[in-house]
């Protein structure tokens, strides 16, 4: 799917000099960023379901280990 990304000029020119120095283009730049920042937030969003359902049972012991 293509898409079109606009970026304001200090952006477009980090991004520039990003590229440069990894000698990658910018497309594939910006796209190694969407994936971490996919991967990353995912990680998060999942420990945050895991905790949300798992703390409550063990609430009762946590709370006698921070006695």
């Amino acid at each position: 799917m293509a898409m079109t990304l606009r970026l304001a000029d200090d952006e477009s020119e980090a991004l520039r000099k990003r590229s440069e120095l990894e000698q990658r283009s910018m497309q594939e730049v910006a796209r190694q960023a969407i994936r971490e920042y996919i991967e990353n937030h995912s990680r998060s969003e999942l420990l945050g379901q895991v905790l949300d359902a798992e703390l409550p049972r063990y609430a009762e012991a946590l709370r006698r280990l921070g006695e």
